[in-house]
């Protein structure tokens, strides 16, 4: 998941030290979620958007795996064109 972490992290004049300790996570994973090597669980990204005041969209960009569905899933066919 591709994130402006280390971005919204600068805007605030934060360390990767300072921004742990106020999500109450350890500085490696801030370093982690920067570099993309983990994806934060939904309520440490809540907490993040929180604390700078933004939404989760302008934070994390989830782009989905290859091949991954992205959408509405199919709407069933009733009738006698069904299969």
């Amino acid at each position: 998941m591709k994130n402006r972490l280390k971005v919204f992290r600068a805007m605030h004049d934060l360390t990767q030290e300072s921004l742990a300790k106020k999500l109450g996570v350890t500085r490696q994973t801030i370093v982690a979620i920067e570099n993309g090597k983990y994806d934060p669980s939904i309520g440490l990204a809540f907490r993040i958007a929180r604390l700078f005041n933004v939404r989760i969209e302008d934070v994390f960009e989830y782009q989905g795996e290859p091949g991954e569905f992205r959408g509405l899933p199919p709407v069933p066919q009733h009738g006698p064109d069904a299969d």
